[in-house]
């Protein structure tokens, strides 16, 4: 994928741009530290495939290559044999396929900066239902089948813990945990199962870069959170927009752009969908900059940032409509 040799983030306060291409490639093309804060949330692993295509004998070719399902292939030969982010063979795939993506926008980022990360958890089954849209079992719209190896901890109706396996990993990169926000959703629907209770809140990671000497000091505006100051926030999960079904809260994010970023500073989401982290960081008088691979995300995300409507919070006060829990499908997770 040919992308340009360098991109200049907007000057200009009150202004956001979008940019298409995969996340690894715009990363690298970043000026060294010009951005104060990376909010976004990845695809999710094994939910939805977004309309993206994805070789499902991605594992086989890097068998026949030499390689092992135990190390991880390169992201890179990874996406130009077919893959796709979230779709990976094996959740430590994925793991280090984000991880390996953040480090290319680790030199992006000021020394006072931060990045937060919202990542959800998954269920395994060794024959997992993947939605084209929509979350994993849910839902009337399409779904795909395959087959997950199982082993070691990929076992059946197995919580993967994958944010913390994420988080451990970032770890390892020598990023700096400052918090795990706990989302709770408050209108998560119903589901079938009757072995389990439902899963009701995803982790939202704060990373701060660590210095080579002492403590990390990073930009942070204690007056600007939620009330309370508390590490669990109660928030609704969002209806989606534009045919994207993961759409950011603003309750969500603003406080964490508001607290994170300084007045003027870059927000970049190198995740963006439909631009609601962009709209939210131009509405508060920040600069945005958002990387999409898809043309129907980007393009929406363009028009969606400069709508006002589309950044505030009343625009999330929407129940998520049931959706039909008669799916026996999803009783394997």
């Amino acid at each position: 994928m040919e992308v340009s040799q360098g991109i200049t983030p907007p000057l200009q306060d009150n202004v956001a741009e979008v940019h298409e291409g995969d996340a690894f490639d715009l990363m690298g093309k970043l000026p060294a530290e010009s951005v104060d804060l990376i909010i976004t949330s990845p695809p999710y692993w094994g939910l939805r495939t977004y309309g993206l295509d994805h070789n499902e004998e991605i594992l086989r070719e890097w068998e026949v290559e030499g390689g092992s399902k135990e190390v991880p292939p390169p992201y890179d030969w990874y996406r130009l044999h077919g893959g796709c982010l979230g779709l990976e063979p094996l959740p430590e795939w994925y793991v280090s396929n984000l991880v390996e993506i953040f480090q290319r926008g680790a030199s992006a980022l000021k020394p006072g900066g931060s990045i937060w990360i919202n990542i959800g958890d998954t269920y395994f089954a060794r024959w997992s239902s993947i939605r084209f849209d929509g979350r994993q079992g849910l839902g009337d719209n399409p779904r795909m089948r395959r087959k997950t190896p199982m082993g070691g901890f990929r076992q059946e109706k197995q919580l993967l813990l994958i944010p913390a396996r994420f988080a451990i990993a970032m770890q390892a990169e020598r990023w700096i945990l400052r918090n795990d926000v706990i989302w709770e959703k408050r209108n998560v629907p119903p589901r079938p199962e009757k072995d389990r209770l439902r899963l009701a809140h995803e982790h939202f990671f704060h990373f701060v870069k660590r210095p080579k000497e002492g403590r990390a000091k990073y930009y942070y505006d204690m007056s600007a959170v939620e009330e309370g100051a508390r590490d669990v926030v109660r928030v609704n999960a969002a209806p989606g927009s534009d045919g994207h079904s993961a759409t950011f809260p603003v309750k969500l994010i603003e406080p964490r752009i508001l607290s994170s970023c300084p007045p003027g500073g870059l927000v970049l989401d190198p995740f963006c969908g439909t631009g609601r982290s962009l709209a939210v960081a131009v509405k508060n008088g920040r600069r945005g900059m958002g990387f999409e691979i898809t043309t129907h995300f980007s393009a929406s995300a363009r028009t969606n940032v400069t709508n006002r409507q589309f950044a505030i919070a009343e625009a999330d006060e929407v129940d998520i409509p049931k959706q039909d829990d008669g799916d026996s499908q999803s009783q394997l997770f």
